[in-house]
């Protein structure tokens, strides 16, 4: 989709579900708009326009009054206004249609990439450009508003097509029945589309509640070096955001109580697409040419110190292992999880020779059957989840980058690009939410500072 710089969280770089209904309504109106730009395009054809429908309606042009052709001369221009920002629209769709349909290769040579990712492709950008340079609390621009749901409308409603087929019966009029295919929409679809759109709502009903806030934004680049302390600093590495500032007293009780709410449902919110996505990840098949770049060893992959951890005990805290890390920054931590990850494969190879497992996911370690390998498997996808919860900006690790660069499944590609934006979105709101409550912390620690001495300096004069 549109082209944007990327995010937090990635690598690389309401609503009515209707693929039919927009694209009709922008054909009609291009149409349309070609025979107005043909009406309009020369004096002659709009004067014999208009003496056609003045002789229609039986009035005389001098009747018209200048109250009334100066209203039309305006509602006339806007409708060529709409119309062309509708043409606009279209040809910006054809354009993202196009680069769909090429996989992104511009040469028409095939070699772009599948459809698959290339849809993966536009849902990311598309979120990089609505929401990548969005670093404040607020509703969206109506423009970006419209873009999103729009495009997101195109891209989802492929999902309507993705069936499966299970066998029924079907009763025909005179009684007799019939076995027959029935279609209905996948079940990965089916469970976990709806869920992400009524995630969607409610973040985007987060950001709109803060119409009116008591709080707002100062531009660290317009601000003069010698201007007064401030109630909030940020950190050297993120100087280019915007700062929260409140009120000196501090933000109202209402205020505060309906920030906190609104950081509680974006945190869970936050949780859940996190939980979606990566229930998609482990779905999608592990490429070969990750498989072939694993260690011949967990303990190799992992290290001494971690193995050593993991192995020792029947007891297992993956809380207590992290803690004894002491990973400072999400650049260790990532490397930490590629580390986890590959070891975890490991031991599931392993076990995989002497058990038949439907799903890793169901294996723990008291159903492990004392098998080391299975054991060490469920400790390490344990230790992954507790990883990825203490750093929820994490980004996403190679074994993820390669599923997604290398998987064909459409309504996966889907559900995980979509799953993974509303997840760093959620993410985004809550880093927003806790900058302002920590500016409001420090707002009211100065208040009762400067009250306190106000207080002293009236009472020291009477000593």
């Amino acid at each position: 989709m549109s082209d944007g710089s990327g995010f937090p969280g990635f690598h690389s770089h309401s609503y009515d579900r209707d693929y039919a209904r927009p694209l009709f309504r922008v054909a009609s109106f291009s149409d349309s708009g070609d025979e107005q730009e043909n009406h309009v395009s020369s004096p002659q054809a709009r004067s014999h326009s208009t003496s056609r429908t003045t002789s229609s309606k039986a009035v005389a042009p001098s009747r018209l009054s200048p109250s009334v052709s100066r209203p039309s001369m305006k509602n006339m221009q806007q409708v060529i206004d709409e119309k062309s920002m509708e043409e606009e629209e279209m040809e910006l769709m054809k354009e993202k249609y196009t680069k769909l349909l090429l996989g992104e290769d511009m040469s028409g040579s095939g070699k772009g990439v599948c459809t698959a990712v290339a849809i993966s492709n536009s849902i990311t950008n598309l979120y990089a450009t609505v929401f990548g340079t969005c670093h404040r609390l607020g509703p969206l621009s109506p423009e970006k508003r419209s873009m999103w749901n729009r495009e997101m409308d195109c891209l989802l409603s492929i999902c309507e097509y993705i069936v499966e087929f299970s066998p029924t019966v079907q009763t025909m009029p005179d009684g007799s029945t019939h076995d027959v295919m029935a279609t209905s929409p996948r079940s990965d679809i089916l469970m976990n589309l709806p869920a992400l759109e009524k995630l969607e709502t409610m973040l985007l009903g987060i950001l709109d509640s803060f119409h009116k806030p008591e709080f707002w934004y100062a531009d660290q680049r317009n601000q003069s070096f010698n201007e007064s302390k401030k109630s909030f600093q940020r950190s050297e590495d993120k100087w280019w955001l915007p700062e929260p500032c409140v009120p000196d007293a501090g933000l109202s009780d209402r205020m505060h109580r309906e920030l906190q709410q609104n950081r509680d449902q974006a945190s869970q919110i936050h949780k859940m697409a996190m939980e979606i996505n990566s229930s998609i990840l482990s779905e999608m098949q592990v490429p070969l040419s990750y498989l072939e770049t694993l260690p011949k060893s967990g303990r190799v992959g992992v290290g001494d110190a971690i193995y050593r951890y993991m192995s020792s005990g029947d007891q297992f805290s993956p809380e207590h292992l992290l803690n004894f890390l002491n990973l400072s920054s999400e650049h260790e931590a990532l490397e930490i999880a590629d580390r986890v990850e590959a070891a975890m494969y490991v031991w599931r190879r392993k076990a995989s020779t002497t058990h038949v497992v439907s799903k890793w996911e169901n294996v723990t370690e008291l159903n492990a059957d004392g098998d080391k390998n299975l054991i060490l498997a469920s400790r390490a996808r344990s230790l992954l989840l507790c990883l990825k919860q203490r750093f929820p900006g994490l980004s996403q690790t190679t074994l993820d980058t390669s599923k997604i660069q290398y998987n064909k499944d459409i309504g996966q590609a889907i559900l995980e690009s979509y799953s993974r934006v509303l997840e760093s979105l959620a993410h985004n709101i809550v880093s927003w939410i806790d900058d302002i409550l920590i500016a409001n912390e420090n707002a009211k620690k100065g208040h009762k500072i400067r009250m306190q001495k106000q207080v002293f300096s009236q009472i020291s004069p009477q000593r």
